[in-house]
């Protein structure tokens, strides 16, 4: 059953927008603050996301450009009580796909997401290869000489951050920053395990260590 990750501290409307979700056929996963939104964007696939802007713990527009930085697709519906036109334009130029104002109508806000769904579907993503490597960042798939590689979502983000940025390196933090958005406290050798499960699933010459600065994609040649 797809998923919709709803973003949404006010308590009653986040109930009634589950029970109407729910009734469509989606399956609803309900989070009241910003940095929690951000671990589930993490851990999860969603189809969409209904994103309040006023959260505690952080604004709406942090979880937006946290899933964008992260080159994540998924579309976006805004939902919010801030009517001026400035507010909508900050979080469509953020790359929210629509929004809507509260107080919403419950057919009003479905058809608004089924039509953000509809257009995401029409949108091609790139695939980005290195050799025979290759990553599609929309179906969240990754292929080595054409065989599919299983690769946990933590392994993905890496991988798809370094793909991203061939040619330069990324730092530790860097490489940290775009798996838990600055929220988790992790361990320092953390992305150290995720690049030598990532080179023993896909080669050691896939992605180098550059001793002191961080890491990167391998050679061509």
């Amino acid at each position: 059953m797809d998923a919709i990750l709803l973003v949404e501290d006010d308590q009653m409307l986040g109930r009634a927008l589950t029970s109407a979700l729910s009734q469509e056929g989606w399956r609803v996963v309900h989070c009241e603050d910003a940095r929690f939104a951000r671990l589930a964007l993490v851990d999860h696939a969603f189809v969409a996301v209904l994103l309040d802007l006023g959260l505690p713990g952080g604004s709406g527009l942090d979880v937006l450009a946290t899933m964008r930085d992260r080159y994540d697709p998924t579309p976006v519906l805004i939902i919010t009580a801030r009517d001026q036109l400035s507010d909508r334009v900050r979080g469509l130029d953020a790359g929210a796909d629509d929004y809507i104002v509260k107080p919403f109508q419950r057919d009003e806000m479905l058809a608004r997401l089924r039509a953000v769904l509809r257009r995401s579907r029409g949108v091609v993503t790139p695939v980005l290869r290195w050799r025979d490597v290759e990553i599609d960042p929309a179906a969240r798939t990754v292929t080595r000489g054409g065989q599919r590689v299983g690769l946990s979502a933590h392994e993905f983000r890496i991988l798809l951050a370094l793909f991203e940025s061939q040619g330069r390196v990324l730092s530790r933090d860097q490489l940290q920053d775009r798996l838990y958005g600055g929220d988790a406290e992790i361990g320092s050798n953390t992305v150290a395990v995720y690049v030598h499960q990532l080179r023993r699933k896909l080669g050691d010459e896939v992605v180098v260590t550059e001793l002191g600065f961080g890491y990167r994609v391998g050679d061509e040649g």
